[in-house]
C-alpha cells in the first residue's frame, strides 16, 4: 500500500451499489482511504460488498461523518470534482494536473482530500467552497456526466500512475528472446537464396528495390528467436513440397 495517499470523501453518496463501486475503483487505483458523509444507505449492506468485487476492505474501514467539514477538518488540501465552475473564483484544474499537485504535496506531509459529490446533483455550493481548487475532467461537452464510479477512477488513476512509474510501452517475449541483427540478416539471406532458387527474382533490374522491400518487412519488427525459427520451417516446408 502506498503511504501517502489523498483521502477519498464521498458527499452524501445515495446508492450503496455506487459506494461499492467507489471503493473498487479506489483499490484499481490504490487508494484505501474512503470518508463518507451521511451516506443515505448502508455501505456495509449485500449490494455494496458485492459491487466491491473484493474491495470490501475499503468499505468496512470507511470512516463516517456529519458534515463536510467535519471530513476535511484534518486534511490541508481540499479538490473538488464538479463540471461546473458555480460562479466561484478558484483554480480549474485537469485530473493529471492536480494528481501531479497532489503528488508533490504528499510527498511534503500536506495531507490531501478530494471531494465527489450526490450522484443526481454533484457537490453544493457550499462543498465547492471549502476545496483549493476545482477538477474539471475534459469530456464530451454533449455528454459529461460520469457515474460516481467513473468519476473517482479517473481521478484515483491519475494519481496512482504518477506512484508507480508505468514503462510507457513494453515489449513481452515470454520464454524466448529477441534475435540480433545478425540472425535477422542470415534468416534474410536464407530467405533470399530461396527465393532466387525458386526464380522468383526474374526481372533483374527489380530485384533490389525486392529486396530492400522484403528487408524492412522483417528489420522495422522486433523479431524473436521462436519466430524466426518458425520463418526457417515455413519456407522449408514450402521447399519440399513445390510442384514439380
Amino acid at each position: 500500500m502506498i503511504s501517502k495517499q489523498p483521502s477519498i470523501i464521498l458527499v452524501e453518496p445515495q446508492l450503496a451499489e455506487n459506494v461499492g463501486m467507489t471503493a473498487r475503483a479506489m483499490m484499481n487505483c490504490g487508494l484505501y482511504e474512503l470518508r463518507l458523509v451521511n451516506p443515505r444507505e448502508n455501505h456495509l449492506s449485500e449490494k455494496a460488498i458485492a459491487a466491491s468485487s473484493g474491495a470490501e476492505k475499503i468499505l468496512q474501514s470507511a470512516q463516517i461523518f456529519n458534515s463536510t467539514e467535519e471530513a476535511i477538518a484534518d486534511l490541508e488540501q481540499i479538490y473538488a470534482t464538479t463540471a461546473r465552475h458555480r460562479d466561484m473564483i478558484k483554480p480549474v484544474e485537469t485530473a493529471s494536473y492536480a494528481a501531479e499537485n497532489m503528488t508533490q504535496a504528499l510527498q511534503n506531509d500536506i495531507r490531501c482530500g478530494i471531494l465527489f459529490g450526490p450522484e443526481r446533483t454533484g457537490l453544493h455550493n457550499e462543498d465547492v467552497c471549502l476545496a483549493n481548487a476545482i477538477i474539471e475532467i475534459p469530456l464530451n461537452p454533449e455528454h459529461c456526466s460520469l457515474n460516481l464510479s467513473q468519476a473517482v477512477l479517473l481521478v484515483g488513476y491519475e494519481w496512482y500512475k504518477r506512484q508507480i512509474n508505468a514503462p510507457e510501452l513494453q515489449f513481452i517475449t515470454n520464454k524466448t528472446t529477441l534475435a540480433d541483427k545478425e540472425k535477422v540478416l542470415q534468416f534474410l539471406k536464407y530467405f533470399e537464396d530461396k527465393l532466387d532458387n525458386c526464380g522468383n527474382f526474374r526481372q533483374s533490374e527489380k530485384r533490389e528495390r525486392m529486396i530492400i522491400n522484403l528487408r524492412n518487412i522483417f528489420t522495422r519488427n522486433q523479431l524473436t528467436l521462436q519466430e524466426l525459427n518458425t520463418l526457417y520451417g515455413i519456407i522449408n516446408y514450402l521447399n519440399r513440397h513445390q510442384p514439380d
